[in-house]
């Protein structure tokens, strides 16, 4: 089953968190204090958390209705099952 996710929202997603990492590595580069490292480490993990969740939603939206559609429903959902399974741990 291709799937048909609007990857380039994730890739632009994924360079913004990119960019977030970077600038905290700067901050603790600079001795930033313990504080305002937690607050971007904070805003970095909910930036993850949110693009993980687009992710799922575009997953679920495209490719779990698509397998389906083509008739491949058991399969299908044994594969949600397992990423949701995955993902949960993570979150």
């Amino acid at each position: 089953m291709k799937q048909q996710i609007d990857s380039e929202a994730i890739v632009k997603r994924l360079k913004r968190i990119e960019g977030q990492v970077r600038g905290v590595i700067r901050m603790v580069e600079d001795g930033k204090s313990c504080e305002d490292l937690l607050i971007q480490i904070s805003s970095v993990r909910s930036s993850v958390n949110k693009t993980g969740q687009f992710l799922m939603e575009e997953y679920i939206n495209n490719c779990i209705i698509e397998g389906i559609r083509r008739g491949r429903g058991n399969d299908t959902i044994r594969k949600l099952t397992t990423a949701l399974d995955q993902y949960s741990r993570l979150v």
